[in-house]
C-alpha cells in the first residue's frame, strides 16, 4: 500500500498516524517532492475510478490562475486535466492512498483509511 501525502496537510497527517496506529505495512509518497508523472496519474485514476476532474483541489490559487473551474469536464478534456495535475501537483486531491488490492482511495476520512486497510487485508 501507498499513501500520497502532503506532510502540511492535516488529513494527511491524521491518515498516516491511523495506518500507524493500525500497524500497516505502507509507503510513503511526499507527492509534491516525487511528482506522479502524467502516466502515474492515469493509473491512479483508474485504481480510483474517477475523472481527473474529480480529484482537483479547485481551491488552489494555481486553480484560479489556470481557469480549471470553466474547463470542460469531458472525455475530450480529460488529458489537459491530467497534464495540469501533472504540472501542479499541489491541484492533487490528497491523501491519495493505493491498496493492495488494486483498488485506490482518496482518504480524507478515517473511514476511508479503514477501507483502504480492509482492502489491503483482503
Amino acid at each position: 500500500m501507498e499513501i500520497w501525502i502532503n506532510p502540511a496537510c492535516s488529513k494527511c497527517r491524521t491518515a498516516v498516524g491511523l495506518l500507524d496506529a493500525e500497524g500497516a505495512e505502507y509507503t510513503v509518497r511526499r507527492y509534491l517532492e516525487d511528482v506522479p508523472s502524467a502516466d502515474e496519474i492515469r493509473a491512479v485514476l483508474e485504481r480510483l475510478g474517477l475523472e481527473p476532474w474529480e480529484i482537483t483541489r479547485t481551491q488552489e490559487a494555481v486553480a484560479k490562475e489556470l481557469g480549471l473551474r470553466e474547463w470542460a469536464r469531458d472525455e475530450a478534456a480529460r488529458e489537459r486535466w491530467i497534464t495540469a495535475l501533472a504540472e501542479h501537483p499541489k491541484l492533487i486531491q490528497r491523501p491519495v492512498i493505493t491498496a493492495d488490492d488494486g483498488t485506490a482511495l482518496v482518504a480524507r476520512t478515517d473511514e476511508a483509511v479503514r477501507e483502504a486497510l480492509a482492502r489491503g487485508n483482503g
